[in-house]
Formats: C-alpha cells, sequence, structure tokens
C-alpha cells in the first residue's frame, strides 16, 4: 500500500495540489500508521494532521504540501 501512497502523493505535488485528505478509516489505526510513515519520509509533505470531525476525524489525515 505505501508506494501506491507515495505515488499518489507524488502524482498530486507534481499536478500542483497543496492539500489532500487522505481516507484510511478508523479500525485499529493500521492503514493510518501506515500512510503516515509514508508521508513523513516525503520531502514535498509540509504538515499531515487528523482531518476535523465533519472531514472524517481520525479516519483521514489532512495533508499540506509544499
Amino acid at each position: 500500500m505505501k508506494p501506491v501512497i507515495e505515488e499518489y502523493l507524488r502524482e498530486a505535488h507534481g499536478l500542483g495540489f497543496k492539500a489532500l485528505r487522505i481516507i484510511h478509516g478508523r479500525g485499529i489505526g493500521v492503514q493510518r500508521e501506515i500512510v503516515r510513515s509514508a508521508l513523513a519520509r516525503l520531502e514535498f509533505v509540509a504538515d499531515y494532521r487528523d482531518a476535523p470531525a465533519e472531514a472524517g476525524g481520525w479516519g483521514a489525515t489532512i495533508v499540506t504540501l509544499r
């Protein structure tokens, strides 16, 4: 799953996106950790955090790109 996330983020960055929402679901947090470990390694990711409640809460991650 991590290569798919990284490819998606690189494509979004290349297209000039500045903010994204990645929906990974709530569950027990396995997919959330996979997503966030990929985000932590990419140099063009400025910030990431839980989405606000109306946008998925801890079942989604908001990403800010440089």
